[in-house]
């Protein structure tokens, strides 16, 4: 989690430890993003699957944390915790070319409503961040987790979606502040992602 009052966040640290591939995002490719109706920073719920319908890159993350809030122990000694404001902060500098893409962007995490809109006014982002506290997302596609402090949180992973179906998995993603810049050539290279 970040708690950083700049909305043009720090550098992470170089020491941060790299997550490994598990292979918990294998079964990913070619499913079908589900129908489901999630809290919305933008205003009212929205359904994922109609978010995919034509192109989705959809990026799920751990969370982030606010001002002056410390993070669960042993945050930065898990592998692929930190950085989820600076990828935030990089999808929104990239947001732009998403859209000239055919992409609409939007980030998930298991935050409650509130944590993700206080979040998405003080790093102005352009796109909607999506709350998933009970995280259907994760059980709809058996998305990897991991345990800190008896809280649940998402692993980090990024979707690219076409036609409602996942056509591209980032996983691990390290490191997070790369993904947007990782995504965006992977869609301008690749035809099927376009």
């Amino acid at each position: 989690m970040a708690s950083s009052n700049d909305p043009q966040p720090s550098i992470l640290a170089r020491d941060l430890p790299v997550p490994v591939d598990d292979g918990a995002a294998a079964h990913l490719p070619g499913r079908a993003i589900p129908q489901l109706r999630l809290h919305s920073t933008q205003g009212p719920e929205v359904d994922i699957a109609q978010l995919a319908a034509d192109g989705l890159v959809l990026y799920v993350f751990p969370g982030m944390g606010p001002p002056g809030r410390a993070d669960p122990p042993g945050w930065n000694d898990i592998p692929g915790a930190r950085g989820c404001t600076q990828q935030s902060c990089a999808f929104r500098d990239r947001h732009q070319e998403f859209s000239d893409l055919g992409y609409v962007v939007a980030g998930v995490s298991a935050q409650g409503r509130d944590e993700q809109q206080e979040a998405s006014q003080r790093l102005h982002l352009s796109f909607p961040l999506l709350a998933d506290p009970e995280r259907r997302l994760g059980q709809l596609l058996n998305l990897p987790t991991f345990d800190i402090d008896e809280t649940t949180f998402y692993k980090r992973l990024t979707l690219i979606a076409r036609g409602g179906r996942i056509v591209k998995v980032f996983y691990p993603v390290f490191p997070p502040d790369q993904n947007a810049e990782e995504v965006l050539g992977s869609i301008r290279s690749n035809p099927v992602n376009r």
